[in-house]
């Protein structure tokens, strides 16, 4: 199959191309991103609205008001051409994405790398957050190749560090990235991501004083304003539980048994991987966690399935039975489209007050996946039957400068 490698990406890329001009897209986020960042210089930034359909009748702007700043020239050309650009710049961003998870994995020179990144790209193009991140015109994709681009390609702190600080501006959910920098112990890329992020953040505050203190100070913390918590597109810990146990599931026992068990597991896979000095293991940690944390994580923002199923395919834990079945369940779930079945489901009933165990027992299939994940991951070295990851190019360039060997 590696020696056909580019013909699977041509005919993947083909099929895009025409289920685009076929099935034209309405990229809802993106036209938010380009109506409303121009309202960063002008005030009104966050009473944006764009209105859609139930169950989410307006759709705003939510992010942070630099990321208005970032999509500021989306604004300058014509409504057709951005969308070209986008759908270009996504899918070249998940070649990014498939490359630099590739480095991350795989020591020196491997023939077979170039094949191997092909191939993912080409399956990658067809699971359920990229397509869903491409349909809507979001961002995921984009910021996910900001953040492995960095951490596998850069050599210097500053250079890594500052472009996983400017991702976190753009969108909270990158700065999860930063816990792989505390724990390869790159600490003066970690006070670069800090002092950029900082001040991309004042940067927006100069330009934008009343829609950062709004932002800052009253919404980040609305998740009401986002979207429906208990909605089965919400693939957060707190979404599955609020859809198993009920919309106060949040403030019940629990929530934080939950909590606490999703952090010891994350917790022994990154103490596991960096043993292993696994780089790619250790990062997909911690993007997973910051997945299953965060409030609201829309079945788009899982894009980071993508180099979590490259690690268990070619990882070092890779002919462990674990392994294999978290890679399986990843495919039922994404190659399935899981959760669009689910919403169709969902969408044709009224509010569901208790939700319908039917439904709620495989929303949680995110959630599933990246236990099981956390799982391959943090089984022993000895587990591994490959054995141990070698240091890549890139872990020796910081190793000399960041931790003085």
């Amino acid at each position: 199959m590696t020696r056909h490698a580019g013909w699977f990406l041509t005919a993947s890329l083909t099929l895009h191309v025409l289920a685009v001009i076929v099935f034209p897209p309405m990229p809802l986020d993106l036209r938010v991103y380009r109506e409303a960042s121009p309202l960063v210089l002008s005030g009104g930034l966050y009473d944006y609205q764009l209105h859609t359909s139930p169950p989410i009748p307006v759709l705003p702007f939510t992010y942070p008001p630099f990321a208005a700043l970032v999509f500021l020239p989306l604004s300058w050309i014509p409504w057709t051409a951005a969308i070209a650009l986008w759908q270009a710049a996504s899918v070249g961003a998940l070649a990014v994405m498939c490359a630099c998870a590739d480095r991350l994995l795989f020591t020196g020179r491997d023939r077979n790398g170039r094949s191997r990144v092909m191939l993912w790209t080409a399956g990658g193009l067809w699971l359920e957050p990229v397509r869903h991140t491409l349909d809507q015109g979001q961002v995921n994709l984009l910021l996910g190749a900001l953040v492995l681009g960095a951490l596998a390609l850069l050599r210097t702190a500053a250079g890594r560090g500052t472009v996983l600080g400017l991702a976190a501006a753009v969108k909270l959910t990158p700065a999860f990235g930063g816990l792989y920098l505390l724990a390869t112990r790159q600490w003066r890329a970690a006070a670069w991501a800090l002092a950029a992020a900082v001040g991309a953040t004042a940067l927006a505050w100069q330009v934008a004083p009343h829609e950062s203190v709004r932002y800052w100070f009253t919404l980040v913390t609305d998740t009401q304003r986002i979207g429906p918590l208990w909605s089965v597109r919400n693939q957060s810990l707190r979404g599955a539980l609020s859809r198993l146990l009920g919309p106060d599931a949040d403030t019940a026992v629990a929530w934080w048994t939950a909590l606490a068990l999703v952090t010891v597991l994350p917790g022994r896979a990154l103490w596991n991987a960096v043993r292993r000095q696994d780089l790619l293991g250790i990062l997909i940690t911690a993007e997973l966690y910051g997945l299953l944390v965060t409030p609201i994580s829309w079945s788009h923002h899982w894009v980071w399935c993508l180099p979590t199923m490259i690690w268990l395919a070619h990882g070092p834990a890779r002919r462990r039975l674990l392994s294999r079945v978290a890679l399986v369940a990843w495919a039922i779930t994404t190659v399935g489209r899981v959760v669009p079945l689910l919403i169709r489901a969902e969408d044709g009933l009224p509010h569901p007050s208790p939700y319908p165990a039917l439904l709620a027992w495989p929303g949680a299939a995110y959630a599933v996946c990246a236990v099981l994940s956390f799982l391959a991951i943090g089984a022993g070295p000895e587990a591994a039957d490959a054995g141990p990851a070698r240091p890549t190019r890139v872990d020796e360039a910081w190793g000399a400068r960041d931790q003085g060997r």
